[in-house]
């Protein structure tokens, strides 16, 4: 896992290539408030878990103590493989918005058709029409986050597995511990303070920092959401190499 996050101020090479890739895409669209809409409702659910939190909470205490905990995502999320190739009912590697509707369906996830199109729109970062594995895996992080199943016992045997349901918590947790002032948004500031303020002895160089703001900032409006924080992660982790 080659992600470039000690000892250096260079870019991993493939998430640069994706980053600049998303982030084309993003500024090109034709409204730049196209995903305001499903990232403000993400942002509102962000502050509420934060709220919600225990302050004494230390599963994580520096970015170092995230990046350690990527294998165990990665395990965590695995599950859902068979849930995508499911679902991918003509086997051409991506589910389409019929597709994903079908899905969404069976699993329980009442959504509107407005809300299945923000979230197919939002995740199809390649705008491609067709939702990949690895924006699968953020589309159900983000549903979780945002309607939950109408049944949890329904859902257990596929997207609500303990396993899976802790993964996207401790993804949540992780995110709050770097949005330190609760706004639901991360910053620079809240991205410094992160990594330096709890543990000194821990901290990063400040244009390390910076860089690592830089790659999850793929709109580049000076703010990281929920969405990009996932899509970011999800990267790092590493699906892509392996599917």
């Amino acid at each position: 896992m080659n992600l470039c996050f000690e000892g250096t101020s260079h870019t991993c090479p493939s998430f640069k290539s994706l980053s600049n890739k998303v982030g084309g895409i993003l500024c090109c669209c034709n409204s730049p408030n196209r995903y305001e809409r499903l990232d403000g409702r993400l942002q509102r659910k962000m502050m509420e878990a934060k709220n919600n939190s225990i302050q004494t909470n230390k599963t994580f205490r520096s970015i170092d103590s995230i990046i350690l905990r990527f294998p165990r995502f990665k395990e965590g999320l695995k599950e859902i493989q068979s849930v995508f190739e499911l679902y991918d009912e003509d086997s051409n590697g991506t589910i389409d918005s019929e597709e994903l509707k079908r899905c969404l369906q069976k699993l329980e996830f009442h959504c509107t058709a407005e809300e299945i199109r923000d979230l197919f729109e939002s995740c199809d970062m390649d705008g491609s029409n067709g939702i990949q594995f690895n924006e699968f895996i953020v589309l159900l992080c983000l549903i979780y986050l945002l309607a939950g199943p109408s049944s949890p016992s329904h859902a257990t045997p596929t997207v609500g597995s303990p396993q899976l349901k802790a993964t996207f918590d401790t993804i949540v947790e992780a995110f709050l511990f770097l949005d330190k002032n609760g706004d639901g948004k991360l910053n620079k500031k809240d991205m410094i303070k992160a990594m330096n303020e709890d543990f000194p002895m821990e901290k990063s160089p400040t244009h390390i920092t910076k860089t690592r703001f830089k790659e999850m900032d793929w709109n580049k409006d000076g703010k990281v959401s929920f969405r990009e924080f996932m899509f970011s992660l999800i990267d790092w982790v590493g699906f892509d190499h392996d599917m």
